[in-house]
């Protein structure tokens, strides 16, 4: 049986906060660590039947990168569900919401520019 590993290396602050982030896969084609400013991991628990998250930042990640982050894991999320159970429903009102979204972040960014 072939497998493959994903790990996530977090170096802390004296405050427990993450500083910096990085991961590696066996199946990426990179060599060595790569560094990161987020990471978000669910994993669903068959037992509880619930979703338990891992969602860290560095403490250097700006607010706008985390909201494009965000739009960003939504989008990608819908893409899943579209072609994992072909309910284009959830998968478009998903897309939607993220065009919603993207709008939002634009009608900032011209806000903060006047």
């Amino acid at each position: 049986m072939r497998q493959s590993q994903i790990r996530f290396h977090v170096e802390l602050d004296d405050e427990n906060l993450p500083d910096k982030i990085f991961w590696d896969a066996t199946d990426v084609q990179a060599e060595g660590r790569m560094e990161t400013k987020a990471i978000n991991v669910s994993v669903w628990d068959n037992k509880t039947k619930e979703t338990l998250r891992i969602d860290l930042w560095t403490k250097d990640m700006q607010i706008d990168e985390m909201k494009r982050f965000f739009v960003d894991t939504i989008g990608g999320m819908a893409e899943t569900l579209r072609s994992a159970t072909n309910d284009e429903f959830m998968a478009s009102e998903m897309e939607n919401l993220c065009e919603l979204l993207v709008q939002h972040l634009k009608n900032e960014y011209e806000k903060q520019q006047k």
